[in-house]
Parts: C-alpha cells; sequence; structure tokens
C-alpha cells in the first residue's frame, strides 16, 4: 500500500471574493516577484468538511467544532432539574477538561463557559456527553474518570484529516493530539493578479424620484480573478491510524475528500459573484517516496490567452523534470482534465482509494 497520496488541481474562478483578509480584501501572496491571489487552506477545509458532499458521504463521522459546548451542557442539565449554580459548576469542570475557559463576563453571565480556543468534538464524544449529562442530573454529580472515558483516540474523519490542535492539558493526556493525516497548501494564482474595485449603488424602490434622484446606498467590494494551483498530500497510513484501523472509512473519507477538492467552492461572496466552479485539471499520485510540491511550475507568472493549457503543460513538465532528476516521487498516477474532456473524476476516487 503505498503510504503517500499526492493532488494536483488547477482550478478557475471567475471574479470572486472567495477569502477576504481583515480589509475585506481578497487575500494574496507574492511569488516569483509577483502578486498572486491566495485561498488559505483553513478556508478550504472548512469549505469541505462542512459541504453537503462531505456530510452525505460521511455522515456520523464528522465531528463540531465549537467553544459553547459548556453553554449546551449547562442548559441540557438546567432542563433535566438541576440548579443553575450546579449547572454552570458541572459544565465549567467538564469544559475546563478539553482547555481553558474564557474569563467570567457581568454582561454575559456564561461567558465563562465558553472554551477560549475552538475545541474540535468527535461526534461520540458529543453524544456521551449529552448521556453523561443525563447522570450528571439523575446523581448530583460528576465522576471524572467518567468523563475521561468518554473521550477516544478513534477520531472522526474531519479531525483524523486535520488535526484537532488541543492545548487541554486533560484531554491531551488521555487522547494525545493527533497528527494531520492531510495537508493543505493555500491556493495561489498560477499568473499574476491585480486586484479589481467594484463602485456599486442600490436604489430605494420606493423612491419615484419626485425629491431625491439619488442612490440609496453606495459601496464598494474588491475581487479577483484567476486560475488557482492547489497541492494536497495525504499520508494514507496515518489516517488509517488516526481512524482506529478502520480501513473502509479510510477509503470513504479518501473519496469524500477527492471529490469536495474537485467540486467544492469557498463560500465566501458566493451570493455576490456565484463564482462556483470545478477544478478542470487534476493530478493524483501514489507512492512511498518523499512528497513534493509542484509549485515551482508557477514560479515565474503564467501568460498568455490559453493560461489553462499552459499551466498544465508547466506542471506536467516539472513533474517529469523532478523524476528525471530524483528519480520517480510516485509509483503511478492518473489524470483528469475538463478542458480536453480526458479521464474521470470517478477514475481518480477509484485510484487513490485501491
Amino acid at each position: 500500500m503505498s503510504t503517500f497520496i499526492q493532488l494536483h488541481l488547477l482550478t478557475s474562478y471567475p471574479p470572486s471574493n472567495l477569502n477576504r483578509d481583515d480589509l475585506g480584501r481578497p487575500k494574496t501572496a507574492v511569488m516569483g516577484g509577483k502578486t498572486r491571489l491566495r485561498v488559505s487552506s483553513q478556508s478550504l477545509k472548512r469549505a469541505w468538511r462542512t459541504s453537503d458532499l462531505f456530510e452525505s458521504a460521511l455522515g456520523g463521522h464528522i465531528g463540531k467544532r465549537t467553544k459553547k459546548m459548556g453553554i449546551e451542557i449547562y442548559k441540557k442539565l438546567c432542563e433535566k432539574g438541576v440548579t443553575e449554580n450546579k449547572a454552570k459548576e458541572f459544565a465549567k469542570k467538564i469544559v475546563e477538561f478539553f482547555g481553558a475557559t474564557e474569563s467570567a463576563d457581568k454582561d454575559k453571565p456564561l461567558k465563562d463557559l465558553e472554551s477560549s480556543q475552538l475545541v474540535h468534538y468527535n461526534q461520540s464524544e458529543i453524544n456521551a456527553l449529552h448521556v453523561l449529562a443525563d447522570k450528571i442530573a439523575r446523581e448530583d454529580k460528576l465522576d471524572m474518570e467518567e468523563l475521561k472515558k468518554l473521550v477516544t483516540k478513534r477520531y472522526d474523519v474531519d479531525i483524523a484529516m486535520f488535526g484537532r490542535m488541543l492545548t487541554g492539558k486533560e484531554v491531551v493526556k488521555v487522547t494525545g493530539d493527533p497528527e494531520a493525516a492531510v495537508q493543505v497548501a493555500h491556493a495561489i494564482t498560477v499568473h499574476e493578479v491585480a486586484v479589481e474595485d467594484d463602485y456599486f449603488t442600490a436604489v430605494d424602490d420606493l423612491n419615484m424620484g419626485e425629491e431625491d434622484m439619488g442612490a440609496a446606498h453606495i459601496g464598494e467590494t474588491e475581487f479577483g480573478a484567476g486560475v488557482f494551483y492547489l497541492y494536497l498530500c495525504i499520508n494514507r497510513n496515518l489516517l488509517i491510524e488516526n481512524l482506529g484501523g478502520d480501513k473502509e472509512l479510510a477509503d470513504k473519507a479518501l473519496a469524500a475528500l477527492v471529490g469536495a477538492a474537485a467540486k467544492v467552492a469557498p463560500t465566501g461572496k458566493q451570493n455576490s459573484f456565484a463564482s462556483r466552479a470545478r477544478t478542470s485539471y487534476m493530478l493524483a499520485e501514489k507512492g512511498n517516496d518523499q512528497p513534493r510540491s509542484l509549485a515551482v511550475a508557477f514560479l515565474k507568472p503564467v501568460k498568455g490567452e490559453d493560461m489553462l493549457e499552459i499551466a498544465v503543460k508547466e506542471l506536467e513538465k516539472r513533474r517529469d523534470n523532478f523524476d528525471k532528476v530524483y528519480g520517480p516521487c510516485a509509483e503511478g498516477f492518473r489524470t483528469i482534465n475538463a478542458e480536453t474532456g480526458d479521464g474521470k473524476l470517478t477514475d481518480i476516487i477509484k485510484y487513490v482509494t485501491e
């Protein structure tokens, strides 16, 4: 079985603002001395793991990332007849097991039941916490040993893939902090870009223009368009390990990830731009040698009217050149090319899961 699966994707997005910085502008990066549009790996991973595609393929094996689990437990305990003070005490102890909590806030009475960091909970842990809350309500006590037993080293798919990133000392003692089995690069355009401004107005439908002919609203937003290169590296053995040795579930996860990477776009400003896109080209590789990104193919920005076609040629040339210099990185590969109509996504999925 091959240890590493590498995916290289070229996806063309029309005018869009998929992933914004703190000023609301499309994120960018400088590569090869030129400005490129960028979509962060965090944005991509969230779009994939919260997509309908992931839910339909992996429902029941997807966790929840939240700071508000303590508030949910508190409310459940109160519904079961536990006094507010005791419910708060129990809920806080449970949340503190997973990490530090926020400071108390007189204007937000339940603020100190929120985690100070986002905590990724397994679905099994969420279910077990609800069962534990029922037992606490019946017995009016919290057994910390039972709390330790409900957490598990068999992670849900999204945690197994992308990691948990917990700093809570107690839970890490029990479960450890799993190394992410999937590494996702920031997607960048293969060519130079200029972020553009969209000046827009809105008209009041009930304004008949008798007194004021002006717009009711004036705004400005920024956007860009381009062909993005995206790289993913999947450690198949680590994914199976993180899933408790469940190879069947690992294959389902791989299939869902490949499908999502090819078909699911980040949701930023979609109502304004409808910039949903499917990947035009995908190269999938399998092997045991040290993985490598092919981003260097675009160190020199692609130019010309046939950017996608040129980008495919540059990507494949760099793959072949690396293999000539270092020897084959992969035991084999598969491609799909929507520009030429070659290959099928189902064949890629079959290849990475077999």
